[in-house]
């Protein structure tokens, strides 16, 4: 009964995450099948990023923004992005995590951007 529980458990976290990033990552859904407990844990990580600390958390969004546009992720920066503006980043503050994209990782990673900058019009 406790497995099945737990596997119950961590298709509801797999779901849960899916509906926050607007799509399923197919490393997630292979990393829960390989190692139910990666979830849990990467769910854990997830949760303390939206949370302010020592940094508000939309620092640490506008942060994970920048991050995932260097890695050239379009699906994670619209994510991101979504998370950012939830989390009462302005448009300003997006702008200046841009440059900081831009001077850093260069033109492919604002190219990534670009789907995600529509959701600021």
């Amino acid at each position: 009964m406790t497995q099945h529980y737990d596997m119950l458990k961590d298709k509801e976290l797999l779901r849960s995450m899916s509906e926050k990033l607007g799509f399923t990552p197919q490393i997630l859904e292979t990393l829960g099948e390989l190692e139910p407990e990666f979830l849990t844990k990467y769910n854990r990580c997830n949760r303390r990023l939206l949370q302010d600390g020592a940094l508000p958390a939309k620092v640490k969004i506008l942060m994970a923004l920048a991050i995932v546009a260097s890695k050239q992720c379009e699906k994670c920066v619209i994510s991101q992005m979504k998370s950012a503006l939830e989390n009462g980043a302005t448009k300003e503050e997006i702008m200046e995590t841009m440059d900081v994209i831009s001077i850093t990782s260069g033109a492919p990673a604002v190219a990534a951007c670009r789907d995600a900058l529509r959701l600021l019009k």
